[in-house]
């Protein structure tokens, strides 16, 4: 007898609005996918179908049928009827119930010494776009909480207000050894991005994300052979989903990292495809979730400490919503470690209790 499955759908709120160049997140609608075999009912492998809006390439209105329709097939034994090709976000969630379930329906989804509560994963810390204060509030919370790295948004702001933030940022006592990334989410235009970039440049910029709206290959080939701050493609990847397209890409534009994001790209496996045509272009990367809930983010993070990576993952967004499920993690001195304490019950957690 086959898999049955199900869905459930649930609403999350941010604690404040979740703010890039693209506009502002006040709430995300999530469905996790629920899997388990017949002759053993109370094993449940649980999987995060959740588009981005706005971003994901499967982003749309009928999101919700399509997701309807699977669980139907499944249902009927008919799964591999369904082309999951154009759904990234069917596609992880289906991947990590499956693998859940494998595992016994203990929300471990690969096993590694992280996944035991043995190994932390060094995370950046994440400065949304806000008003200047604010930021500079948060950088302050951030470097007194141990954090290597700090990934700061940007593109929203008056050019000159977010270099006076990155000023405050460096002149921090111990601040000249912080690894600071940005992400610019598309906000620079063709005509000022090369002058941006070289203004940026005397904060020692690791990196930073899409400085251009997607699509642009030609352009951001040219920003990557003459910026002074390495280039991370991020929303470039999303809706590139047939494998001999990912070697056009890379050498079409020729960047120094990618981010990989498992929800947009179209999950684990497509990740690794990812991961194998960068390196073998000398291409480095790093994981980063996609505001996903905690039932996402502790999948993404169990995939990510699989793997030998020295780059700073970005996996600190679980504690972004008031109305989250209960943890899988917690984190510590910038690293996020599994929470090994006693067993959680996947419910909507209260206002103030996630950790």
């Amino acid at each position: 007898m086959g898999l049955k499955a199900k869905y459930t759908t649930h609403e999350l709120a941010f604690k404040k609005p979740a703010t890039t160049s693209r506009g502002a997140y006040n709430s995300r609608q999530i469905h996790l996918i629920h899997l388990h075999n017949p002759g053993y009912p109370d094993i449940i492998g649980m999987g995060e179908c959740a588009p981005l809006a706005g971003l994901s390439s499967d982003d749309s209105p009928d999101f919700e049928k399509h997701l309807a329709e699977l669980v139907k097939r499944i249902n009927k034994g008919k799964a591999d009827d369904f082309n999951l090709t154009d759904f990234p976000s069917l596609k992880f969630g289906l991947e990590t119930a499956l693998l859940d379930l494998r595992n016994g329906g203990k929300r471990i989804i690969f096993k590694n010494l992280y996944s035991i509560g043995r190994m932390g994963i060094p995370i950046n810390g994440l400065i949304w776009m806000s008003d200047p204060d604010s930021m500079k509030k948060e950088i302050l919370e951030k470097i007194n909480h141990g954090f290597e790295c700090i990934k700061i948004k940007i593109g929203a702001l008056d050019f000159e207000e977010e270099l006076k933030v990155l000023s405050f940022l460096r002149k921090q006592k111990g601040a000249e050894k912080l690894i600071v990334r940005l992400d610019a989410n598309g906000a620079f235009k063709e005509d000022d991005v090369l002058s941006k970039l070289k203004e940026l440049r005397k904060y020692n910029i690791h990196s930073i994300e899409q400085p251009i709206k997607a699509g642009q290959h030609e352009l951001l080939n040219e920003i990557c052979r003459k910026s002074p701050i390495p280039i991370a493609l991020d929303e470039e990847l999303i809706g590139i989903n047939l494998e001999e397209d990912f070697d056009k890409l890379l050498s079409n534009i020729q960047p120094h990292f990618i981010v990989l994001k498992p929800n947009l790209v179209g999950g684990f496996a497509q990740t690794e495809n990812w991961i194998k045509h960068a390196e073998k272009k000398g291409i480095k990367w790093w994981i980063t979730s996609a505001l996903e809930s905690n039932i996402g983010l502790n999948a993404i993070a169990q995939f990510a400490a699989g793997h030998n990576n020295n780059l700073h993952s970005g996996l600190g967004t679980g504690q972004l919503y008031l109305n989250n499920f209960n943890p899988h993690t917690h984190i510590r001195m910038g690293y996020l470690w599994r929470d090994m304490g006693t067993k959680k019950t996947d419910t909507i957690a209260q206002p103030g209790s996630i950790s």
